[in-house]
């Protein structure tokens, strides 16, 4: 029983590290698209950051699917 514990929490904890640092790499790869964007066109500061905050959402999924994991153990 505790070992099925235990690879609850590394499931729960794989669920949210991985999608961090899948939202990582997406948000490096934008920032870096809008920034140079920007620099040529002011007017695309918006649109920079809505496309920079989008990817935000994987690390919500990450998590919301890490609840329902830690769910399971009850």
């Amino acid at each position: 029983m505790a070992a099925d514990v235990g690879l609850i929490a590394i499931g729960a904890g794989l669920a949210i590290g991985v999608s961090a640092i899948a939202t990582a790499m997406a948000e490096k790869a934008i920032g870096a698209a809008a920034i140079g964007a920007m620099a040529e066109k002011e007017q695309l500061f918006g649109k920079g950051l809505i496309l920079t905050v989008i990817p935000e959402t994987i690390v919500i999924f990450g998590l919301v699917v890490a609840i329902l994991i830690i769910g399971l153990a009850g």
